[in-house]
């Protein structure tokens, strides 16, 4: 009997390193950024249909439902791509991971709706032909379809594996702001930057997979621009409590903190309840999307 309902947990991330290299001439800009897939997961839940159509709900008001999301263009693209024909099918998402965050949640369920598709329709298509299909969506949706540690290239599509994180609790604080990330890369072609991450160096930490090492060199340009609320008390309460290092993720204004101890991270998690309003202590994880059986 043919499936008729496909469901994924789709992977959060953050960015261990982001720099940004270049402005290029179609308008978008050259990375190099470490990527690292979190704990932290919405729910896809793909169900076949006879309406015809894409249709989408979600938990949260602040979602939109139609073309405008990315799981409709994702799944608007896999039927252009594969050809299939779409008898319907409604998409629902559960999130968890927060909106507007620097943690490419969006991209995330547009990568669980492709990897979800490509199941139900038994399409058999490759990660590497579905993140052909993600990248014309959202520049992360690749990452978000392989996840795990890579470090990510070009507009973020250029994929290699580095050494995985060893065992480490992150601990992530979202202050009650969004950040636009296109004007987050305004920002970077008015202001330039002041200061380029040790590349090399985060390289080979990474290799080494010395974590103390991987954590103080930490960096993304975008906060030499980009001003967050609480991101000076938030890293203080974070260092206060043990973290080896912290971070902004993406373009902000999420700020994370790499623990090598569950208890600290609790501790600073329940420090920062006055400072930030999406708080997670959460683990790495090898996968950017997981079919659920």
């Amino acid at each position: 009997m043919k499936t008729e309902e496909v469901k994924t947990k789709a992977y959060a991330k953050i960015n261990l390193m982001l720099d940004i290299v270049a402005k290029r001439a179609d308008g978008y800009h050259d990375l190099f950024m470490i990527m690292q897939s979190i704990g932290l997961y919405d729910t896809i839940t793909v169900t076949q249909n006879k309406s015809k159509k894409i249709t989408i709900s979600c938990n949260m008001d602040d979602i939109p439902l139609d073309e405008k999301n990315i799981a409709y263009k994702a799944a608007d693209a896999f039927f252009q791509s594969t050809k299939k024909k779409n008898k319907g099918i409604h998409i629902d998402i559960v999130k968890r991971i927060p909106h507007a965050a620097g943690m490419a949640g969006g991209s995330a369920d547009g990568a669980g709706v492709l990897v979800a598709l490509n199941a139900l329709t038994d399409a058999g298509l490759t990660e590497d032909e579905l993140c052909e299909i993600g990248v014309k969506i959202g520049a992360d949706v690749p990452f978000c379809i392989k996840g795990g540690t890579l470090l990510a290239q070009g507009i973020g599509d250029v994929l290699n594996k580095v050494k995985p994180l060893r065992k480490c609790y992150i601990l992530i604080a979202k202050p009650d702001v969004g950040v636009n990330t296109g004007y987050a890369y305004k920002q970077f072609d008015e202001c330039g930057k002041i200061h380029t991450p040790d590349k090399l160096g985060m390289l080979c930490a990474m290799q080494s997979r010395d974590l103390a090492d991987i954590a103080a060199r930490m960096e993304n340009v975008f906060e030499q621009f980009i001003d967050v609320p609480n991101k000076v008390d938030i890293k203080s309460i974070m260092r206060e409590n043990g973290a080896l290092g912290v971070c902004m993720s993406g373009s902000g204004p999420t700020v994370f903190g790499i623990f090598d101890d569950r208890e600290k991270a609790n501790a600073a998690a329940e420090n920062l309840k006055v400072y930030a309003k999406d708080i997670a202590v959460t683990v790495p994880v090898s996968k950017g999307c997981r079919l659920v059986k």
